[in-house]
């Protein structure tokens, strides 16, 4: 384990009704990267990077009647500071995989529409807000790995997979539309 990384945590209390100033608070939570550990209590790493997501989830609790009290926190011993850094890890090996998928399913759908010969501007615009919606989540997951896990490595070599895919795909609509505008 690392003993390099600091942590919070952050004990929310919201009345249960009604949910949504609860589940509000828990996505905003989730969003930043937070991990659940115990009822009611979330722990993310300390750091700047996480600070405003802490902010939002306060302001949010507190527009539900309730509270979340965050707390600098050290674990004491190798079995505390696994609970935490487990609990993160497996959260962000998760979200790791989740990203390797949709790069196959964008890679996928690249090749489906070759297979199609639809190469229409139309379509390499959607290809292209996909992509862009990919690296958005990739520099996003990268934010909040501060343990930098090994499946960053091979998501960032499947994003570029990506954008070669892509990259071959323009190439293709611009081949196929070369003189005759968009069709």
């Amino acid at each position: 384990m690392t003993d390099s990384i600091d942590w919070v945590l952050v004990v929310v209390q919201v009345p249960s009704e009604p949910s949504r100033h609860r589940v509000a608070v828990w996505r905003e939570l989730r969003r930043s990267g937070a991990v659940p550990v115990a009822q009611g209590t979330w722990a993310l790493p300390a750091g700047d990077a996480f600070r405003a997501s802490l902010d939002r989830a306060g302001a949010l609790a507190a527009e539900g009647g309730g509270s979340a009290a965050v707390f600098d926190i050290r674990p004491h011993d190798d079995a505390a500071r696994s609970l935490v850094e487990d609990a993160f890890r497996a959260a962000r090996q998760d979200e790791w995989r989740e990203f390797d998928a949709d790069c196959g399913k964008f890679t996928a759908e690249i090749e489906r529409e070759i297979a199609k010969q639809k190469f229409t501007f139309a379509e390499l615009e959607e290809e292209e807000q996909s992509l862009d919606r990919l690296r958005r989540w990739y520099r996003d997951l990268k934010k909040r790995d501060v343990l930098a896990l090994p499946a960053a490595i091979d998501a960032g070599a499947h994003l570029r997979e990506c954008e070669g895919a892509l990259d071959g795909f323009a190439e293709r609509v611009y081949a196929a539309n070369r003189g005759t505008g968009d069709r």
